[in-house]
């Protein structure tokens, strides 16, 4: 027989995962604040958050950096014999800046995110990462974004849509405590009653100093979103593919807003050119039950937008090696 408990603590955990993605409230005693807002003890959230956390449901409760403000990324692909794919794969997955690590259909088969503290940083690792694995490799960083899912934070160079060049801000300079503050956040709030002090501590300031540096880099866009972060387990079955296409780079935004515009599709980026081993600038990712309806909803859209003229390529993704949260630090 059911207790009354249960039904209670799936309320509570669903409230959790749902509502507190973007909402947490940036304050001494948030867990305390959670607990007002849904009605119960203190005590009962900080449980259920770590049972969500034991769980695998959710990977920690912190900050998601928007790209271009803070730190550098950039995605990358290498073409590794097939036969060493599996060992290339764990050659790369072994740097920490590795975020998002898929095998393709494709000459250009292992593709991933790359994630630094800066563009020399970057540079710098992508060099690491071609000296180990040995394989060519090409690294398209991205220049617009027209649809992404915010909350997913292993695709460390995707953003909430990105304005206009005219409107965009540049990026953040770290002092010292900015640099210490964006470590201790990547590790995510302790599940403690003063959980903001504890990383004050850390890293060398006082807890009001931590909270107004957070709230401010929230507010300016810094941090896309702070709250909750949700594991998203991508479907066991069906398709899922990545179209990329060379447009004339005067058209690029508008096409690059009709395909975001299309329910099919699910992320839509402007991308630099890897010249001349590269020549694709606009990327689309197409997901369906079976790979046929995939490719039945490309050449659809193509046709109905007017693009099949363009040249383009069609990704299908085939294994994925690793899907972490990001590192910028």
């Amino acid at each position: 027989m059911a207790t009354l408990e249960n039904p209670i603590e799936h309320a509570l955990d669903y409230r959790l995962l749902n509502d507190f993605q973007q909402s947490f409230p940036i304050c001494p005693a948030p867990f305390a604040e959670l607990a007002e807002r849904l009605g119960v003890g203190e005590g009962a959230v900080l449980r259920m958050l770590e049972q969500l956390r034991r769980e695998g449901r959710i990977s920690r409760i912190g900050a998601i950096f928007a790209p271009k403000r803070i730190g550098a990324s950039t995605l990358a692909a290498m073409a590794v014999p097939p036969e060493k794919l599996d060992d290339v794969a764990r050659t790369v997955n072994r740097f920490p800046e590795v975020a998002h690590n898929y095998e393709r259909d494709h000459h250009y088969n292992l593709w991933f995110v790359v994630t630094a503290g800066s563009e020399g940083r970057l540079q710098a690792v992508l060099g690491a990462i071609g000296q180990a694995a040995g394989c060519p490799m090409v690294a398209m960083p991205m220049l617009r974004e027209f649809r992404s899912d915010t909350r997913d934070e292993s695709r460390a160079d995707a953003s909430p849509s990105v304005p206009p060049e005219s409107n965009r801000k540049k990026m953040t300079t770290l002092d010292e405590i900015g640099r210490r503050l964006l470590v201790a956040l990547q590790e995510g709030l302790p599940l403690f009653i003063r959980p903001f002090s504890i990383l004050a501590a850390r890293v060398g300031c006082e807890e009001g100093e931590l909270l107004e540096r957070i709230s401010r880099w929230r507010s300016e866009g810094v941090i896309k979103c702070f709250g909750v972060v949700v594991r998203r387990e991508e479907p066991d079955q069906g398709a899922s593919a990545m179209l990329v296409q060379d447009v004339p780079d005067e058209l690029a935004e508008r096409i690059g807003g009709l395909l975001a515009s299309e329910p099919g599709v699910a992320l839509c980026y402007l991308r630099a050119r890897a010249l001349p081993d590269w020549p694709y600038n606009l990327y689309c990712i197409v997901r369906a039950p079976l790979r046929e309806e995939v490719e039945a909803k490309i050449d659809e859209l193509r046709r109905r937008l007017d693009i099949a003229r363009y040249a383009s390529e069609l990704l299908f993704s085939l294994t994925r090696f690793k899907r972490d949260g990001v590192q910028y630090a």
